[in-house]
């Protein structure tokens, strides 16, 4: 069994981690471990020192480490691309180190653009999972905005609309680290993996960890 280290920005992404990916992953021979970067709370301040700081600490106890980490929001992404600053923090880890490693040990992944853009991957589940506080017209607005874009992984063109905002404004008595893993765990993995392109190829990546 593979021991996989996913250092996560928050409670959202630690409960998806647990309640999602966990059972998966395990049947493919990946044991996952969330870890938030402090060790509690979680959420905002992720930079790239931060991340390489804890990755290269969870390497001592873990096969491998990698992340799941919002691109929205991201303190020192300045222009960087997503791909841009999953290489800046491997390099950074590598610097942190100072020695020869395995370097493929190390794969830090960036969300595009954050963890909520996933749950527009099947807009109808919102209503099946929350449908008690849903307003009457939030299916509908959620299924436009989704329509807007290519796929879920591109919804986002300011800070008032990224996934996250855009379902606030909605729905606004959604709570982030409840419904947001609920949703996702309604969907299920398939789904979201047919419709965010970069989550599908990460995803494949952990489950080729196992062998």
């Amino acid at each position: 069994m593979i021991r996989l280290a996913i250092v996560v920005e928050g409670e959202t992404e630690e409960e998806f981690v647990e309640r999602v990916l966990k059972r998966h992953l395990y049947a493919q021979g990946v044991e996952p471990t969330p870890i938030l970067p402090d060790g509690r709370g979680g959420g905002g301040d992720i930079r790239v020192d931060r991340l390489a700081r804890k990755i290269a600490e969870l390497l001592w106890d873990f096969d491998r480490v990698t992340s799941l980490v919002d691109f929205y929001g991201f303190q020192d992404k300045g222009s960087a691309t997503p791909q841009e600053l999953e290489q800046r923090i491997n390099q950074a880890v590598g610097r942190r180190i100072r020695r020869a490693w395995d370097e493929s040990r190390v794969f830090a992944y960036v969300q595009k653009h954050e963890f909520e853009s996933l749950l527009f991957s099947n807009t109808a589940c919102f209503a099946a999972v929350i449908g008690d506080i849903i307003p009457d017209n939030a299916s509908e607005a959620l299924q436009a905005i989704r329509r807007q874009f290519a796929t879920p992984e591109d919804i986002n063109d300011s800070p008032a609309t990224a996934p996250s905002k855009r379902i606030a404004q909605l729905i606004p008595h959604y709570r982030k680290s409840r419904d947001g893993p609920d949703l996702a765990m309604a969907m299920g993995l398939d789904i979201i993996r047919q419709e965010c392109v970069r989550f599908n190829e990460w995803l494949t990546r952990l489950e080729s960890l196992g062998g």
